[in-house]
């Protein structure tokens, strides 16, 4: 499962009641503003062992890959894309999927390669790659780490066994940590996904679980409420009444739980569902949430690059065939108008604790961000306690956080 994986934004933002948490406000916002020659390179990798019940990314599961072919291919698209970004600095890589555990390492090594050759690398950059906690995918991580993998991502997703089959995950929990401890002897930098507002659970069954995961000593956590997508099997079974979810108040409640705890676990939340020690941000996952350049290469992903919106194909038969007719994958290039560009960074923005930085949201959309916002009903959500806004910018308060989608359908001009 990509939690991470690069996204196509959208006015889709969790919190199903309001609740009250103990999040930053205005400090630090406009911190790590990137400079508009950085780039990040977003690589998506389609395969799956299984398709997951709750996941609606871009994954399919294939008896068989042809793993060289796909490796020339990754690279002519990555290369059609760096020409189109010359003279750009490589801030971040993330290898997203899908299941991109499921590489050959000396794919990824190639990958990286070509990105550094492509573009200069920053010094400290970050290099991602997403993988399930099984003990064959184990076994590699010492590759993806010789190939210059910096950081891991790692799709736990449930500390509790029964929750584990009911999300449809191939692992047990014993495997997962036993994952979970190969990865943080064998990487600088590790980060795992938790999926909480599951069926049945209560606001003590998470507390105990979350606790516990706090416990393993990861510098970045990223916990997900369950959401209903549609055309996946939960939503099937959701119609049908045959998975119920919690209700609103322990929704809010289990929310409410996750800030305060990881708070005073030294965690707190930089973005609605990502927790990080200070400096253990996804420096990747922030430059989409800043609106930054982000290059998307392999099937079905997306794009921004200097106002224009890049999607690839999305079938992975397709983009390949694509690839290897064209020299790219690319299913379209869209400009983008200066109002979409400004909706998109508003909704981006607004995930973050940070907010949105007035220069640094005009410098990307072109639209400065006191005309991409209502001033009245910024004034009346601000006299209310849902956002801080000034000069500077607008965040939402800790009341205004679990309501981002009604605060950003009131404010957006």
């Amino acid at each position: 499962m990509a939690a991470d994986a690069a996204p196509s934004p959208s006015p889709s933002l969790p919190g199903r009641g309001a609740v009250k948490s103990p999040l930053p406000g205005r400090e630090g916002l406009g911190e790590g503003r990137e400079r508009s020659e950085h780039v990040a390179l977003y690589v998506h990798w389609p395969f799956c062992v299984t398709k997951c019940p709750y996941c609606d990314f871009n994954s399919h599961v294939r008896e068989s890959v042809d793993q060289q072919a796909w490796a020339k291919a990754l690279l002519a698209d990555l290369a059609f894309e760096a020409a189109r970004l010359p003279g750009r600095r490589l801030a971040s890589i993330f290898f997203g999927g899908g299941t991109p555990s499921l590489m050959p390492p000396t794919t990824v090594a190639a990958i990286i390669e070509a990105a550094t050759q492509h573009w200069t690398p920053e010094p400290d950059l970050e290099i991602t790659l997403e993988a399930n906690p099984s003990s064959v995918e184990a076994a590699r991580f010492a590759g993806f780490a010789s190939a210059g993998v910096n950081r891991l991502s790692l799709g736990v997703q449930a500390l509790d066994d029964a929750a584990l089959k009911l999300l449809g995950r191939p692992h047990d929990v014993a495997t997962a940590l036993a994952a979970l401890d190969v990865a943080q002897a064998t990487f600088g930098r590790v980060s795992f996904d938790l999926i909480y507002d599951r069926p049945g659970m209560t606001r003590e069954a998470w507390a105990a679980e979350l606790s516990r995961a706090l416990g393993f000593g990861t510098s970045h956590l990223s916990l997900y409420q369950l959401t209903i997508e549609p055309g996946t099997r939960f939503a099937v079974l959701f119609a049908r009444g045959e998975l119920v979810l919690p209700d609103e108040d322990t929704s809010a409640d289990l929310f409410a739980i996750t800030q305060e705890m990881t708070a005073q676990a030294g965690l707190p939340a930089y973005e609605i569902s990502n927790h990080a020690a200070p400096g253990a941000q996804s420096r990747h996952n922030l430059t989409y949430w800043r609106y930054g350049d982000y290059a998307g290469i392999g099937p079905g992903a997306h794009g921004r690059r200097g106002g224009i919106a890049t999607l690839r194909r999305k079938k992975p038969e397709h983009w390949l065939a694509g690839v290897s007719e064209a020299g790219h994958g690319m299913e379209s290039e869209t400009p983008l108008s200066a109002t979409e560009r400004a909706t998109e960074a508003l909704v981006m923005g607004l995930r973050l604790a940070e907010g949105l930085d007035a220069a640094r949201f005009e410098a990307r959309t072109g639209t400065p961000l006191a005309a991409a916002v209502k001033p009245d009903a910024v004034a009346r959500l601000a006299a209310q306690g849902l956002l801080h806004a000034d000069s500077s910018g607008i965040c939402l308060s800790a009341a205004g956080w679990p309501l981002a989608n009604a605060v950003l359908a009131e404010i957006a001009a």
